[in-house]
């Protein structure tokens, strides 16, 4: 398994804590953050859209669980889905979670405890802990 540690202290560090999280993926396009609430999991997320080219109006999919984006000049596009409100996996299975993974474009996923057994094993997965100011990122692939 692939590991890397990045610990940030300043939001303005953020667009290299992107740029190194999409080189250390290496092409791979199904992330997904585990962290507690409020540690940075959608600024985070943002970023990395930013970094891929989207200049689309980002916001948090809390409420409406997915949040499409897109990839000026590709047909590539970005689905950042917050599964915090759902319930089950049959739940995010009737949402279409499999189409999403298995789609070729990026998911960004937060909460993605309930969906484990749907996530492909190339899934890029990012635990985040904060303490204080300090964020330590880390991430890890098979």
């Amino acid at each position: 398994m692939k590991h890397q540690e990045i610990s940030i202290v300043s939001i303005n560090e953020l667009p290299a804590l992107a740029k190194s999280i999409l080189q250390f993926a290496g092409g791979r396009k199904v992330f997904a953050f585990e962290a507690d609430m409020g540690a940075g999991k959608t600024t985070l997320i943002k970023e990395i859209c930013r970094q891929l080219g989207s200049q689309d109006s980002f916001s948090s999919p809390t409420f409406s669980i997915v949040n499409e984006y897109a990839i000026p000049g590709t047909v590539e596009r970005i689905y950042h889905i917050d599964l915090y409100r759902v319930k089950d996996l049959n739940e995010a299975q009737a949402l279409g979670m499999e189409e999403y993974l298995n789609g070729g474009d990026y998911c960004f996923i937060e909460w993605p405890g309930l969906i484990e057994p749907l996530l492909p094993t190339e899934t890029v997965n990012i635990h985040i802990k904060s303490e204080g100011n300090i964020r330590n990122v880390s991430i890890f692939m098979n």
